[in-house]
């Protein structure tokens, strides 16, 4: 298992690849952290080819089939010992041929409002894992890279000469979803 840093690009290898997003619940007497994963399916204008191809909370599956969300955790309760709170599929045999990259983030629901950042959230992971075998391949902590911010572009799964690679993003906001949403939206 390879232990990501920024900038860090690896060949995947795999045609079913696992997103999973996890992070510790709060302590008693805090608001909860909702953490979020999403993925931004782009063209090669770096945009949705259409909306249906962002999936998170609310969309869960793209309309290729390719990418599929597990849902909404809303306190970080589902994680444990190998487990995640949400986690991201992705078929990369069903991929639509427009698709050139998918961008995977992780952003904290309404933390503008409590206050939230990835700062506070204890031991905030993203790991890449292959989906057939359980397998981890890579891990990514957000803690440490992300102190202030409530939104962050972790990571793309992208297509180089034929190979499919994963590229170790960590672009960290401070806009959270929205931001994202207008950034790849049309």
């Amino acid at each position: 298992m390879i232990n990501l840093q920024k900038g860090q690009k690896i060949e995947l290898g795999l045609e079913k690849v696992g997103v999973g997003l996890g992070w510790n619940p709060s302590a008693a007497g805090q608001a909860d952290f909702d953490l979020d994963a999403s993925a931004f399916m782009l063209g090669e204008n770096h945009k949705l080819p259409q909306d249906e191809f962002f999936v998170f909370y609310n969309n869960l599956q793209s309309p290729d089939g390719a990418v599929s969300s597990s849902g909404d955790d809303l306190t970080g309760a589902g994680s444990g010992e190998g487990e995640d709170a949400e986690t991201i599929l992705v078929d990369l045999t069903k991929l639509d041929p427009r698709i050139q990259e998918i961008i995977f983030t992780a952003t904290i629901h309404k933390a503008e409002e409590r206050r939230q950042n990835f700062g506070q959230v204890r031991n905030a992971y993203i790991r890449i894992y292959n989906a057939l075998t359980g397998e981890e391949i890579a891990k990514y902590d957000l803690e440490e890279d992300f102190s202030v911010e409530t939104g962050v572009e972790f990571g793309r799964i992208y297509r180089k000469n034929g190979v499919w690679k994963f590229d170790a993003m960590g672009i960290g906001n401070r806009g959270g979803l929205q931001f994202l949403v207008d950034k790849y939206v049309g």
